[in-house]
C-alpha cells in the first residue's frame, strides 16, 4: 500500500475523529470553560502515563514486529501472545495501585480530592485501553489499514457521545469520567471487527511470555516509557507554570491551543504511524529508505505547510466556532503555534525511523532533551514575550529538533550501505 492511498483511506477515519474533536471542543468549551480546559489537559496526561506503563509500552513493537515477521504467523504470534500476557499482568497490577491510591493520584493531578472517583472509574476500563491498543497495534503492522480506520471511527464515535452526554450532564467530572471509560466502549468494537479475521484467536494474546521476544520488544518499551515519562510531564510541568504565572485561564488557552494542533495535524500524524512506521520496519537498503523519506517530505510537509497557513489565516472564526469568546487570548499564540507545529512534521517524518529501526539510544536522549528543552524555552521566553512565549518555545524546541534528526539520521543513512535494525 503506497503512502497516498494510505493517507486518502486514513483520511476517511482521521476527517471524522476530527468532526468528534472539534464537536467535543465545543461541547467542553460550553460546559467546562477555559479552567476546566487545563483539569482536563492534565487528566490527558495522567492517563496517557499510566495506560503506557500498564500496556507494557510494547504497542510500537508490536507493530514493527507484526510487519516485519509478514508471512511467519508463528512468530507473529509468538509476538502477540508476549504482548497481551504482559498488557493483562500490567493492567490488572496498575488498576489495583490506581484503585488503592485514588485520592494522592487526584490530589497530584487535579488539585483535588474529590476527583478520586474518576481515577477509579478510569482503573476498572483500564484493561479494555490496554487492549483496544493492541489490538490496534497488530491491525496496522498488518496493515489491514480499513479495519483499522472502522475501528478508530468507532473510537471518535464514542469518545464525542460519551464526552457530550457526561459533560453536558454533569460538568467537569463527567467530562473527566467520559475520558477515563469511552476507550472501554472503543475496545468492544475493535474486538468485533478483529474476531472476524481468519487470523485472529483469542489464545494467540495469552499464550505466555517467550523470553526472546520480550527481549526485543524490550527496546521499544523503554523508548515508551521514556516518551510517557517526557513529554506528559513537560506539558504538566508547563501547564502549572502557566496557571501559576499568568492564572489558570491562561493554561487552559493553552491546552486549548494544543488539542487544536493536535486535532488538524492528524492527518499527517496517523499517516506517518499508520503507514511508515511498518514500511520503515521492512526496508533494508540506505537507498530505500532515503527515497521513501524524500517521498514523505514531498508529499507529508506541503499538507502541513498548507494547513497551519489556513488555520492562522481563519484563527478568529475557529476561536469563537470552535471553542467561545472567552478563549479569544488564544488567538496570540496561532502564529507561533502554527510555525512549530509544521517543524514537528518536518522533524517527525525523520524521527519515525527511530521507531522503525529501533534506534533505542538518540530516541530516549532526545525525548529527554527536548522535552526538558521546552519547559526551560518556555520558562524564558515567557520572562521576555509574556505568554505568547509558550508558543515561541514550541517552535524554537522543533526547529532544534528538526535539525538534530537532520543530522544524525541522515548521517546514518551515508554512513551505511545498507540498513539493518540498529542493536544499540
Amino acid at each position: 500500500m503506497t503512502l497516498i492511498r494510505t493517507g486518502l483511506l486514513n483520511s476517511i477515519a482521521v476527517a471524522i475523529k476530527m468532526l468528534t474533536l472539534l464537536g467535543v471542543n465545543k461541547v467542553l468549551a460550553i460546559y467546562v470553560g477555559p479552567g476546566g480546559y487545563a483539569a482536563l489537559g492534565q487528566f490527558q496526561n495522567a492517563i496517557q502515563m499510566i495506560t503506557t506503563f500498564a500496556s507494557g509500552a510494547v504497542n510500537t513493537g508490536v507493530t514493527k514486529y507484526t510487519a516485519e515477521y509478514v508471512g511467519d504467523h508463528i512468530s507473529q504470534r509468538k509476538v502477540w501472545g508476549t504482548a497481551g500476557t504482559i498488557a493483562l499482568i500490567g493492567s490488572l497490577l496498575s488498576a489495583f495501585i490506581i484503585i488503592f491510591c485514588n485520592k494522592t493520584l487526584s490530589s497530584w493531578f487535579l488539585s483535588s480530592e474529590g476527583y478520586g472517583g474518576v481515577f477509579i472509574c478510569f482503573a476498572v476500563s483500564l484493561v479494555f485501553f490496554s487492549f483496544n491498543a493492541l489490538l490496534l497495534a497488530v491491525l496496522n503492522g498488518r496493515k489491514e489499514i480499513a479495519t483499522y480506520v472502522l475501528a478508530n471511527i468507532a473510537g471518535s464515535i464514542f469518545s464525542l457521545v460519551i464526552t457530550a452526554f457526561m459533560a453536558m450532564n454533569f460538568g467537569l467530572y463527567g467530562a473527566l469520567i467520559a475520558l477515563a471509560v469511552y476507550q472501554s466502549f472503543a475496545f468492544v468494537v475493535t474486538l468485533a471487527l478483529c474476531y472476524r479475521a481468519p487470523w485472529f484467536r483469542v489464545s494467540y494474546f495469552f499464550s505466555g511470555i517467550d523470553a526472546a521476544v520480550a527481549l526485543n520488544l524490550s527496546k521499544y518499551a523503554l523508548m515508551a516509557f521514556t516518551s510517557a515519562a517526557c513529554v506528559p510531564v513537560s506539558h504538566i510541568l508547563v501547564r502549572d507554570y502557566l496557571g501559576e504565572t499568568f492564572g489558570l485561564q491562561a493554561a487552559g488557552y493553552w491546552e486549548a491551543m494544543w488539542r487544536l494542533s493536535a486535532a488538524y495535524l492528524m492527518l499527517v500524524t496517523t499517516t506517518l504511524s499508520v503507514y511508515y512506521l511498518p514500511r520503515l520496519s521492512e526496508l533494508k537498503g540506505a537507498n530505500e529508505i532515503r527515497s521513501e523519506i524524500v517521498q514523505g517530505y514531498r508529499v507529508i510537509l506541503p499538507i502541513a505547510i498548507v494547513s497551519a497557513l489556513i488555520i492562522y489565516l481563519m484563527r478568529d472564526f475557529i476561536i469563537v466556532t470552535l471553542f467561545t469568546g472567552d478563549f479569544s487570548p488564544m488567538r496570540e499564540l496561532f502564529a507561533w503555534q502554527m510555525l512549530g507545529d509544521t517543524l514537528k512534521i518536518g522533524g517527525w517524518v525523520l524521527a519515525y525511523l527511530m521507531l522503525g529501526k529501533a534506534m533505542m539510544k538518540l530516541f530516549i536522549c532526545s525525548e529527554v532533551i527536548f522535552a526538558a528543552g521546552f519547559v526551560a524555552f518556555t520558562w524564558g521566553f515567557t520572562k521576555i514575550y509574556g505568554f505568547q512565549g509558550v508558543a515561541i518555545a514550541h517552535a524554537v524546541n522543533y526547529f532544534l529538533y528538526w535539525l538534530v534528526m537532520a543530522f544524525f539520521i541522515w548521517r546514518k543513512l551515508v554512513d551505511r550501505q545498507g540498513f539493518t535494525e540498529n542493536k544499540n
